[in-house]
This record gives structure tokens, sequence and C-alpha cells, in this order.
């Protein structure tokens, strides 16, 4: 069959316009790569130097020119994570730390298991719900820290931090459960070092004591991992004071009060050793 050769000078042209303009996209989208790179690389200058501010607008716009770019968007939330201050009411400050929990959030929507991202959330969610004192951000806190546990279980770090929200949340509950007796019994005021009175002591309890056994299981473990872990065998300790106020036996409470003060002990050794280890040369 014959075919017209202006109908095929207009095909062929209409060919050549169309691979034209894909090899005009492919080299932009080539060049938004290397100038998002750039960014990237300059942020992370400013960031390294202090200047916040800055290193967060290059990591945006590197974000934005190569929204691929994962190390941009977890600088990003680093940065902002970076100038949030744990208690600061300003509404600037806490939009910092919700900005890091966005950002970093958004790098789990492109990678699931990404361990950075999982631990920022968790770190930024524990400031966060210090002050003013928020529980249910420490629970959420702990999920993240969970999550890292089931990617890497060989790691202490997120069996730590489980114990010391498992303990921060009892801890805040006992001091509220004695400020309020006491404002209840003017004439017989409740020291912290007393044991609490049966009533309170079943309500503590009842509420806490599933989570202080969790705390407790949780920090085992980090030493387990990581048998000089000094920080974990500190906050066992706290635990394991915050289950002696929920045993009815005086017997059980004062073993675990010696356990307690035993890892106290133990705390202080590991911590002379390492400073009587010599300092590796340079």
């Amino acid at each position: 069959m014959d075919m017209n050769p202006h109908s095929s000078a207009r095909s062929f042209s209409r060919i050549l316009s169309l691979v034209l303009i894909l090899a005009c996209a492919f080299a932009a989208a080539g060049c938004n790569k290397l100038r998002a790179r750039d960014a990237l690389n300059k942020g992370v200058q400013s960031y390294k130097g202090g200047q916040f501010d800055a290193a967060i607008e290059f990591f945006k716009q590197a974000k934005e020119l190569d929204p691929t770019l994962l190390n941009a968007r977890l600088y990003l939330a680093t940065a902002y994570a970076s100038q949030y201050i744990p208690g600061a009411p300003s509404e600037e400050n806490v939009r910092k730390g919700e900005q890091a929990v966005q950002e970093f959030n958004e790098v789990l929507q492109i990678d699931p298991n990404n361990l950075s991202a999982i631990d920022g959330i968790g770190s930024i969610l524990y400031q966060m719900a210090a002050m003013p004192f928020i529980p249910a951000k420490f629970e959420k806190s702990k999920e993240y820290h969970l999550k890292h546990i089931a990617l890497r279980p060989e790691d202490p770090e997120p069996y730590y931090w489980i114990g010391v929200i498992s303990w921060t949340i009892p801890f805040r509950a006992s001091a509220d459960l004695r400020a309020d007796y006491n404002r209840s019994n003017p004439r017989k005021q409740l020291k912290d070092e007393d044991p609490l009175p049966p009533k309170q002591r079943a309500e503590y309890a009842a509420r806490y004591r599933a989570m202080v056994d969790d705390g407790i299981a949780h920090l085992r473990r980090a030493i387990e991992i990581r048998p000089d872990y000094e920080d974990a065998m500190a906050y066992l300790n706290l635990l394991y004071r915050r289950l002696a106020d929920m045993v009815d036996s005086p017997q059980e409470r004062d073993d675990l009060l010696r356990e307690a003060d035993r890892l106290v002990d133990k705390v202080k050794e590991i911590k002379q050793k390492k400073m009587d280890q010599p300092t590796p040369a340079p």
C-alpha cells in the first residue's frame, strides 16, 4: 500500500517532537536531582554550623527538587527536632515539634522500616509529652520504640526507652496520689519514702502494675543485650521502687528496695570501672 509522503512526514515530526519532549523532561529531572543534592549539601553544612533556619530552607529546597531524596527529608525532620525546646509553651516551639513528626512520618510513608524516622518520632514525642505532662504522647512514643524492636530486636536502646516511659507515668501518678492524700490528711502527712496506705496502694497497683512489670521486663532485656548498660540499671532500680509501692507484703517491699539499692551500687561500680580505664591513644 502506498503511503502519502506528507502524512509520513507529519507522523515522523510528531514522533520526533515527543522524543525531544521526553528527552528534555529527563534532562530536567536529572538537573533537579543534581540541584537537590547541592541544596542538601549546603543544608548539611549550615546545620553543622548551627545555622538551623538556613539549613531548614536548604533541606526544603532539596525535598521539593527531588521528593525521592530521603536524606533531605530526614535532615529536615532532624533540623525541626533540634530546634524544639522541651517544655517551652510557645506556639512556634510546639509547631517545630509537630513539623518534625510530620516530616519523619512522610519518610515512613516512603520507607516504612526507616529506623532513623522511627527513632526520631519516638524521641520527639517523648520530649513533647514531658511538659505539659501528656501520658498519651508517652504511650505513642512507646509504640515507635516497639516498632524498632520488631525490626532490630538486638538493639538495647528501644528497650531502655520503653523502661523509661514505663517509669515516668507511674512516678508522676505516685506523686499525685501522695499529694492528694496529704491534702486530705493535713495531720498525717505521707513522706515520699513511706509505704502507701492500703486504699491508695490498691488503686495504684490496679492502674499501673502492668506498666511497671512491662518496663522491668524491657530493662532486663536491655541489660541482657548490654551487660554494662548503667542507664538501664538506674531506671530498673527506679522501677523496683515503683513496684515496692504496689505490693502488700512488707517483706516483699523490703526485698524490692534492697534489689533497687543493689542496682545503685552496681551502677556506681560500672561508672568507676569506666573512669579507671585508660583513655585510648588518638
